[in-house]
């Protein structure tokens, strides 16, 4: 059986790497003053965060039509037996539910699955899957042992302006005031299903240590039997950033925290970046069944 391991660019993963690795990404639609452009094809990062900055410009998600995602996978199956789809978490999206539907029509050949996961923890999701395939198990397998592993995983974010917050009714206009005069820095989590609150910190050095301690909590409770087999991935990410040094300062940090753990980093996903804006941090955790791909 040939398994094809396929998702959308909500992982981070771009088309040139998905091509690198023998996989295949589904661009993410965005709706530019009504202009329709695809997250990695039509739309670079910074194109999005321009855009998204500009007051004159309106910027919005959107979902791949039932056309688009079927065509994605007939032209996959023209060359594979079968396809393990993995798209962004079902908590966060509405796609992932239209996927499972359409998928009925393709009598098992496309198993969907739904592991919560968004931006780097999908991206690696995507590499466990490929490492299941090679293993030898079918899609359907595949697709049960990483539903498995749905909870494990945290994502910690710190947000670095309340403008897009407030602008998606997240926070009223009253606390986007209160909080800019304070530099209250937000520290957003994912665990599972939702993007809940997890602190709120007075600057950013402060949010950083939030995010830093949450991971060692998680580490050292949630996930112990996992550090103590050797099977945890920490990584780090980011929305646009005009200052590079930023990033770089923020893995030097992880690093120091964490020294017996390799590190990778991906931006974040532009449908996260959609709703907090440039300038953001992040760091996760998750449970591996494989070895990291560079």
């Amino acid at each position: 059986m040939k398994i094809a391991i396929a998702g959308d660019s909500n992982s981070g993963m771009t088309q040139e790497k998905a091509a690198e690795l023998g996989m295949f990404i589904l661009p993410m639609p965005f709706l530019v003053n009504g202009k329709l452009y695809y997250e990695g094809v039509d739309l670079s990062h910074e194109q999005f965060y321009r855009a998204i900055a500009d007051p004159g410009t309106e910027v919005s998600t959107s979902q791949p039509s039932p056309g688009e995602l079927t065509e994605f996978w007939d032209r996959i199956l023209r060359t594979y037996d079968e396809i393990v789809y993995i798209p962004m978490s079902s908590g966060l999206s509405a796609s992932c539910q239209t996927a499972r539907m359409l998928a009925e029509e393709y009598d098992g050949k496309v198993q969907i699955v739904n592991n919560q996961r968004i931006s780097v923890t999908q991206y690696q999701s995507m590499l466990d899957a490929q490492k299941l395939a090679e293993d030898g198990l079918n899609a359907a397998q595949i697709r049960e042992k990483l539903e498995e592993e749905k909870f494990q995983s945290s994502i910690y974010i710190m947000v670095d302006t309340l403008k897009y917050l407030k602008k998606g009714g997240r926070i009223t206009p009253a606390a986007a005031l209160i909080g800019t005069v304070l530099h209250m820095k937000p520290v957003l989590q994912i665990q599972g299903e939702k993007l809940d609150s997890y602190a709120k910190c007075r600057g950013t050095k402060l949010a950083r240590k939030a995010m830093i301690d949450a991971i060692r909590a998680d580490i050292d409770n949630r996930f112990a039997a996992y550090r103590d087999e050797g099977t945890l991935q920490l990584s780090y990410s980011w929305s646009w950033a005009d200052d590079p040094a930023v990033v770089e300062s923020w893995k030097q940090e992880i690093h120091d925290a964490f020294p017996d753990y390799d590190l990778y980093g991906e931006p974040l996903a532009l449908s996260i970046g959609c709703h907090i804006g440039p300038g953001a941090l992040a760091m996760t955790v998750q449970h591996v069944l494989g070895p990291r791909k560079s």
